[in-house]
């Protein structure tokens, strides 16, 4: 199945979009950037020049997603969140001379294996949205977030612990965690949680 572009949508010709893919309304995909499949780009979002998406990605609505984030498979981006990619921006430099592209080094945001980021959200780079992991809405991430943690606030901190189905873990004894929804386990050690095989 081919990608699916929406007439008033802007994609650079050298992006490149996997099968069953779809790109909306007034979204902008910049060069070199690469959508896997199954991906969708919501209205008015942007995605920047050489930008990384795996499969069974989301970006919801006007979310701004600047180069050079990497987004792994099945990471849900939220609307109107944003991802920065300069420590310290400038429009011009010390003397008032206009900023060019390669008057600076981009940074960028890397959000891990099934990752969500809640709605208006901003992610300040570089950080790392570990696997699993849920930005709660309205949250200012400034460092890395542990994989399947629910992170909230300004700035963001760990206030829980969520599984795969995104829901908060429940304590199940002896440093362990269980989800409500799956029945799923969780071990707990030092402030990092790893899944348990069944």
């Amino acid at each position: 199945m081919s990608a699916r572009v929406a007439p008033s949508a802007d994609v650079a010709q050298n992006a490149s979009i996997g099968d069953g893919s779809a790109i909306w309304h007034l979204a902008q995909v910049r060069e070199d950037a690469v959508l896997g499949t199954g991906c969708i780009v919501g209205r008015g979002a942007y995605v920047g020049p050489g930008v990384r998406m795996g499969d069974n990605c989301k970006l919801q609505n006007y979310a701004l997603v600047y180069e050079p984030a990497v987004l792994e498979d099945g990471v849900f981006v939220g609307p109107a969140v944003v991802f920065t990619n300069d420590h310290y921006p400038r429009s011009v430099s010390p003397d008032g001379v206009l900023k060019r592209g390669d008057d600076w080094e981009a940074v960028g945001v890397t959000c891990r294996q099934g990752a969500s980021i809640g709605a208006r959200s901003v992610c300040v780079a570089p950080v790392t949205i570990g696997r699993w992991a849920l930005v709660a809405a309205g949250s200012v991430v400034i460092r890395d977030v542990p994989d399947f943690a629910l992170v909230a606030g300004v700035p963001a901190r760990r206030v829980r612990w969520v599984g795969r189905a995104g829901v908060p873990l429940e304590p199940d004894g002896d440093g362990l965690w269980r989800c409500p929804q799956t029945g799923a386990r969780y071990r707990e050690d030092d402030e990092t949680l790893t899944e348990v095989d069944q």
